[in-house]
């Protein structure tokens, strides 16, 4: 999401950072480029306009002008804009009491809104909540059996009545059973349509009026650009919306209607869909969004899905172990896999500051990572602590075993070694020069050991022909 616009703003700083002076037109004229790149983004043309035109007068009054550092001050400027347009959002869920509190899911057809309701509950239940969901998408075929299915991978009830035809009484009934059966969180998911019409909207206001839902929120599929942001304006003008949830937030590169929704609608974006899995949903952050837009990355995002996937007792015995250079495989192994589940890794670098527009030029291969698990498991549990022991018999018996090469069993352990190494050394350090570290292990070539991360210049790993012609032209210059 939102990579095309990063480049573009990327481009327009580099150009204002790299003048010894800035003229006002100098900042007009970017901010025409930046209004171009919105639009492209799909952003809405009115939207795009005012915030380019508050960009002009907010640096006129800052006073870029005359700064010496005109480029960082323009990027603070545009980062404020950015965070009052998508801002602000409180993300928190608002629970009644007594219970049960009852949220209803709007949306068209096909933006997602039956897994959406899945992962919400899922979120609830992360928060100690004990929610159930109730089918009343009694117009598309096997959306009951299909909320079904989620909600029992989720691990909460569906509520449902068999041959029932009107989703009214289905929603009415459920909240009693909540009740009686100890659900302190109704979640509703309603029928959509292709485009939005009376029939839809006068069923949707009729659940409404039946259970007076304390919340809801409107699934938007943000690959919909700006009709987005126009099925949001409609259904709030129906039912008055809480808030709007984007779904395939990562299948997107433009992410106009995350920038346009609040400014047109005035509802905010309480949360965002970033996967196909049912953990993929994330609370909706302006400030850390438009770090992203910008370049910036996204530290506290990323913190926080390392705290979701790393124990603490874990991560302590990990750093004392760091510490005496008593590293094993098995625990490189074990932490690859932590940082597997936090997303794809090419996702996570772009989180840290200056590594967005890094990324660009590397390939990173997360399947790597099952070649890494495969030599390993294929080292005895001597070999996987003592990585030196591993002569040139024993490397040729473990390629064999995970059917990589013997070179590749060598760079791993070279690597291994190397990474190792540097982690002893930055268990010492403060966080300025454990920074740096982390920068040369980034661009360090590890096969196995994590992702392989290379500029698009070099060239692939050689097959087994190359290799083969590789020997046959050194002998003959023997």
């Amino acid at each position: 999401m939102f990579e095309a616009l990063t480049d573009k703003f990327s481009d327009v700083f580099r150009r204002i950072s790299g003048r010894g002076r800035i003229t006002e037109q100098n900042v007009k004229d970017a901010m025409r480029q930046v209004r171009q790149a919105l639009l492209e983004a799909d952003v809405h043309f009115k939207v795009a306009r005012e915030f380019c035109e508050a960009v002009v007068v907010k640096a006129r009054g800052e006073q870029v002008i005359q700064s010496l550092h005109p480029g960082q001050v323009m990027i603070k400027i545009v980062h404020d804009e950015l965070v009052g347009l998508m801002g602000p959002v409180d993300t928190r869920i608002y629970y009644v009491s007594p219970p049960p509190t009852i949220v209803m899911m709007a949306g068209l057809q096909g933006s997602g809104k039956t897994t959406t309701c899945g992962k919400l509950a899922r979120h609830m239940l992360a928060q100690g909540k004990h929610p159930m969901v109730v089918a009343c998408d009694l117009q598309r075929p096997a959306a009951v059996a299909q909320l079904g299915v989620v909600a029992e991978q989720v691990g909460v009830p569906c509520f449902k009545i068999e041959g029932q035809t009107n989703p009214v009484r289905v929603a009415r009934a459920a909240v009693p059973w909540a009740g009686d059966n100890e659900r302190d969180v109704v979640i509703i998911d309603t029928a959509g349509r292709l485009h939005i019409d009376e029939e839809m909207m006068k069923q949707a206001e009729d659940i409404a009026q039946a259970v007076e839902p304390h919340q809801i929120y409107l699934v938007c599929d943000a690959m919909t650009g700006q009709d987005a942001v126009n099925s949001a304006k409609e259904f709030n003008d129906r039912l008055e919306l809480d808030g709007v949830i984007l779904t395939k937030f990562d299948s997107d590169a433009r992410g106009g209607a995350a920038l346009s929704v609040k400014a047109v609608t005035g509802k905010p974006i309480k949360f965002i869909g970033v996967g196909e899995k049912l953990d993929a949903l994330e609370a909706f952050h302006a400030d850390r969004m438009a770090g992203r837009i910008l370049g910036m990355g996204d530290v506290v995002t990323l913190v926080e899905k390392a705290q979701q996937q790393f124990d603490a007792d874990q991560a302590a015995q990990l750093q004392t172990k760091m510490a005496k250079g008593a590293l094993t495989l098995d625990d490189f192994l074990g932490q690859m896999k932590q940082m597997r589940k936090m997303g794809p890794l090419r996702e996570m670098m772009k989180l840290i500051p200056g590594m967005g527009s890094q990324m660009q030029d590397m390939q990173m291969d997360d399947g790597e990572i099952g070649h890494m698990e495969a030599i390993i498991n294929s080292m005895t549990p001597a070999e996987r602590a003592r990585p030196d022991v591993v002569d040139g018999s024993r490397r040729r018996r473990i390629a064999r075993g995970s059917g990589t090469e013997p070179q590749d069993v060598s760079g791993l352990i070279k690597s291994f070694t190397m990474a190792s190494d540097m982690m002893k050394q930055m268990a010492g350090m403060g966080m300025r020069d454990r920074m740096a570290f982390a920068k040369q292990m980034g661009q360090m070539d590890m096969f196995g050991a994590g992702p392989r991360l290379r500029t698009k210049q070099r060239s692939k790993r050689l097959t087994k022909k190359d290799r083969a012609k590789s020997k046959r032209k050194k002998k003959r210059r023997r």
